[in-house]
């Protein structure tokens, strides 16, 4: 007897945070999102990074054993033929696309400032050859 009470109390307990933790989070703003793809590159960065210091000192410390094994008189095994090392070279963080005035003027441009001049002065009608 004790052990249903038991079980149906651990049900009830359970069953009261089911509801909070079901709850739908609001879609993420695109500046949530560009931070989120952000840190994707970066991390997939740091393993590349961490990789090819893995490789360097692998290969390091192979060369220290056959100069050692060389010194000491005896015969140190054929290095194996393994591809090089691959640089990831520095980090280049994503740049967001910035809303630009399709006009010279900035008529009927999209919302949000322009982060430098447009390149031409042609209209966007010239742009794209339809007629005014």
């Amino acid at each position: 007897m004790r052990s249903i009470l038991a079980l149906a109390a651990v049900a009830l307990v359970a069953g009261s945070f089911i509801g909070p933790v079901s709850a739908k989070l609001p879609p993420l703003s695109d500046e949530a999102k560009a931070k989120a793809a952000e840190a994707a590159a970066r991390s997939a960065w740091t393993e590349k990074v961490g990789a090819y210091k893995m490789c360097l000192s692998m290969d390091r410390v192979a060369e220290v054993y056959r100069t050692s094994s060389r010194s000491l008189g005896k015969d140190a095994p054929a290095p194996v033929t393994m591809p090089p090392c691959a640089d990831p070279g520095p980090f280049v963080p994503i740049t967001p696309t910035q809303n630009k005035p399709l006009e010279a003027s900035g008529a009927h441009s999209p919302p949000g400032n322009a982060g430098t001049p447009p390149s031409t002065k042609e209209t966007s009608s010239e742009k794209t050859g339809t007629p005014k």
